[in-house]
């Protein structure tokens, strides 16, 4: 479990009522049903028009990963590797079979019965990075929801603001109806920009580096199977991890 993005939005929020404490406001003047209405339906409403509606229930699926994000550990990963390696080197390719049916990544599985088949180095190389490549943009697609609904935010909070702004000017003539339409306007404003800065964009941001990790282990993963493949001692995939990630 990471709390830390969980309490930064916690502690944006609480930044934003205290500050307007501060000031002499009320609770209740950042409470508006009207706005926020406005502001979280129409965000909401433009990113389903723009987003299939696989590529949303995906992104909404690793929202979980803002609290409950997947532990990538590449040390951890080069050991299995080698170990992998001298399984293949003692008892052949073959003996891989047994681990693929206890391996929960599908990565690991695929190429794993790859080695088990006698497939070449390339052909598990390939096949392999197409999944990876996939797997990437499909994480990179569930980031860009978030980084929508960011962008999108702001903009339907001035929509809101002047809906407001309407309200108030047509009904002049009755003071009582000038202050809720004013209130409407302002807090439209407050909602947009503060949900995009203080939720959405870095729910995006933090996906992104997720998505990365994850790129960066099953790069790793596939380096590994195929030196494996390629018949090279542990030592050899320990190079290649420290010539992919150390330069």
């Amino acid at each position: 479990m990471d709390l830390l993005g969980l309490v930064g939005i916690l502690l944006g929020v609480a930044v934003l009522v205290l500050g307007n404490l501060s000031e002499g406001g009320l609770m209740t003047t950042l409470l508006n049903g009207p706005a926020a209405f406005i502001v979280f339906g129409g965000t909401l409403a433009a990113v389903l028009v723009q987003t299939p509606a696989a590529v949303f229930k995906h992104a909404f699926i690793r929202l979980f990963w803002f609290v409950f994000p997947p532990k990538y550990h590449l040390e951890a990963l080069l050991d299995r590797l080698c170990e992998w390696s001298a399984m293949a080197r003692k008892n052949g390719l073959i003996s891989l079979e047994k681990i693929a049916d206890h391996e929960t990544s599908f990565l690991a599985k695929k190429g794993l019965n790859l080695l088990a088949d006698g497939q070449s180095s390339n052909v598990i190389r390939n096949s392999l990075e197409m999944d990876l490549y996939k797997q990437e943009d499909r994480g990179l697609q569930s980031a860009n929801v978030y980084e929508s609904l960011g962008g999108y935010a702001p903009t339907i909070g001035i929509l809101g603001a002047v809906l407001g702004l309407m309200q108030a000017l047509m009904g002049l003539d009755d003071p009582s109806t000038i202050g809720p339409g004013i209130a409407t306007a302002f807090v439209a404003t407050v909602y947009g920009v503060a949900s995009a800065n203080l939720i959405f964009l870095p729910l995006a941001g933090r996906l992104k580096y997720i998505v990365r990790q994850e790129y960066l282990y099953n790069e790793l993963m596939i380096e590994g199977l195929v030196a494996i493949a390629d018949g090279e001692h542990g030592d050899s995939i320990r190079y290649r991890y420290e010539v992919l990630h150390h330069g």
